[in-house]
């Protein structure tokens, strides 16, 4: 039996980081695990390859000699996966499909012949049963969860991981947060399941077995939901390991703001070599917050939290939502300014959107506020808004042009850098030095320090650096002025356009 394992393109949208993934000299930026993690599942015998539309493309040839096309799709990627599944009905293929976008939405694709819905480790099995008897259902799908710790390590020989600018892993699945907006809980359940210690160490292995990437993104959709298993039994083991593999590269993840509370956390997680961190603040209103049930944001000062985070050593990214039922007019500056001073660089600002199977969207509908399928890009919603329109728009137009100019970003940056006070660890990342990481570092400064207009920012940060002492951090200039490149790049595109 061949399979042919498809990934769709990932729409341009800040979360491609298509511009500064380019700059780095990669083809795309995170690999396909969960289509890594299926082929890992099918049967032994069975002869598989794999197509990552971001990477490569797909040719008639590779659907042609395919006995089945398996897909798998986030909700971001829904208009490239429609376009794959019309090629390969065109040409007579068998498809299944399977993730997150077809668990919430398959009625929306008619053409496919089998899905395969929920966690693969509990249906997936189901199905390859049913098949090897010629009996297999259109649709298969389950209200359990799957035991994560017998979920195989991913088939990373199927794909050039140097082609990526990061790895993937998972520690867990599910958060015990209830964020109206978010679909985590109705896809993976509120009390997070995790691996064993043994089975992140063997991915590692796997990982830098099979590639040399830049970064490795534990892919969690909150990595400190079940604390006492990431205190006690992973990281602990990431520390020795981290001993052991000094040269490897450092981990990136998604949390929630409460960590700032635990010190013991954040010492552990610095000496696990954990450096860049996404965290959703959404908005600094209170009612707000509360009205989304994100309470986990509320009754504490973001602010302090954010800059606590910055100086015990991490980087933070934020995720920000505009066009909330409890938003006003001083909602706009409010926003940029809380981004001002909180020295984060990289920021994503999203229109509230409704995604299929959250309480929102249950919400929504019953106000008959839904006015179309969801699409991922930043600046677009499904929703009809409270805020006037014309008003939601220019004020979104508004924060984004803020943050995203070049003086807004060199004035962060300088508070980054202010605030950073990183504590020591024991075995801190290192990096060896060959010809191509050289060659590297000339092209971004060719890049953003010689040929972009923003250059003089460039060399005002790398000059500010040098006069207070901290030229130690020169590869964070480099990366906050990557991501000055990025905004620029989709500005250029039109990606600011509504």
């Amino acid at each position: 039996m061949k399979i042919l394992l498809v990934y769709p393109e990932m729409a341009d949208t800040f979360y491609s980081l298509k511009y500064l993934t380019k700059l780095i000299g990669k083809k795309a930026s995170f690999p396909p695990v969960g289509l890594l993690t299926v082929a890992a599942l099918l049967p032994a015998e069975w002869e598989l390859s794999l197509v990552d539309l971001n990477v490569k493309p797909l040719t008639d040839e590779m659907i042609r000699r395919s006995d089945m096309v398996f897909i798998s799709a986030m909700n971001t990627q829904a208009q490239s996966a429609f376009r794959i599944i019309e090629r390969c009905k065109s040409l007579g293929a068998t498809i299944v499909a399977g993730g997150p976008l077809f668990t919430h939405e398959y009625h929306r694709f008619e053409k496919v012949d089998y899905f395969v819905l929920n966690e693969a480790e509990i249906t997936l099995p189901l199905f390859l049963k049913d098949f090897a008897k010629g009996v297999a259902k259109s649709i298969y799908t389950t209200t359990e969860f799957a035991d994560v710790q017998k979920t195989p390590v991913p088939k990373w020989e199927l794909i050039n991981a140097n082609e990526y600018a990061y790895s993937i892993l998972q520690y867990s699945r599910g958060c015990p947060y209830l964020c109206d907006f978010c679909d985590v809980t109705a896809l993976f359940g509120r009390k997070p399941r995790v691996k064993t210690p043994e089975q992140i160490l063997a991915e590692l292995e796997a990982i830098l077995k099979n590639g040399n990437p830049g970064a490795i993104l534990f892919a969690d959709d909150n990595l400190i939901g079940n604390k006492v298993s990431l205190k006690k039994e992973l990281l602990p083991k990431l520390i020795e390991w981290r001993a052991d593999n000094p040269y490897a590269p450092g981990f990136e993840t998604q949390v929630t703001i409460n960590l700032a509370d635990d010190d013991e956390m954040i010492q552990l997680m610095k000496e696990a070599g954990f450096g860049k961190l996404f965290i959703g603040i959404e908005t600094t209103e209170e009612d707000a917050l509360l009205l989304m049930r994100k309470k986990q944001n509320t009754k504490r000062n973001l602010l302090r939290s954010v800059h606590k985070l910055h100086e015990k050593g991490f980087i933070i990214a934020g995720g920000f939502i505009l066009g909330l039922d409890s938003d006003t007019p001083d909602t706009f500056k409010k926003m940029i300014d809380f981004i001002e001073e909180s020295g984060i660089i990289l920021v994503i600002v999203n229109l509230l959107k409704a995604p299929v199977g959250t309480e929102l969207y249950g919400k929504m509908k019953a106000q008959n506020r839904i006015i179309s399928n969801l699409d991922f890009d930043e600046k677009r919603s499904n929703i009809i808004h409270k805020m006037d329109k014309t008003l939601l728009d220019e004020g979104y137009k508004g924060v984004r042009e803020a943050i995203t100019s070049a003086e807004s970003i060199y004035k962060r940056a300088i508070t980054f850098f202010e605030t950073r006070k990183p504590m020591k660890v024991r075995t801190s990342l290192k990096q060896k030095i060959g010809s191509g990481e050289i060659l590297l570092l000339l092209r971004c400064i060719f890049t953003l320090g010689i040929i972009d207009g923003n250059r003089k920012y460039f060399w005002k940060l790398i000059i500010w650096l040098k006069q207070h002492g901290k030229l130690r951090y020169l590869d964070y200039a480099l990366l906050f002025t990557a991501v000055l490149y990025q905004y620029k790049m989709m500005a250029k595109n039109g990606d600011t356009e509504r």
